[in-house]
């Protein structure tokens, strides 16, 4: 939780997100807050951000994914089975046409 919870002012209840709804939402899109750890029964629930950090974060992730999958793949290349530009023309070209 250490790094999920940075520093005391980005924790906040169920309870106060629901009075406060409107403030928190206003901090949030306005920059004013990073985030928002939402606390229930004492234990992290939720994080809430803006959707811009959510995009970047997710964006990050993808990146990551696509990278490890094509090191995997560098990985397992064999040369041997590989095929020509030309040769994948020849041989997916009609598929697309259907």
């Amino acid at each position: 939780m250490n790094a999920l919870l940075e520093r005391s002012s980005q924790a906040v209840s169920v309870t106060e997100v629901s009075r406060s709804a409107k403030t928190i939402f206003d901090r949030l899109s306005s920059g004013k807050q990073e985030k928002y750890v939402v606390m229930r029964n004492n234990a992290p629930a939720a994080v809430m951000m803006p959707v811009s950090v959510y995009e970047t974060m997710m964006d990050e992730l993808d990146d990551l994914h696509i990278q490890l999958t094509a090191r995997d793949r560098l990985r397992s290349f064999d040369s041997s089975k590989a095929i020509s530009h030309d040769e994948m023309l020849r041989r997916f070209a009609n598929e697309s046409e259907s």
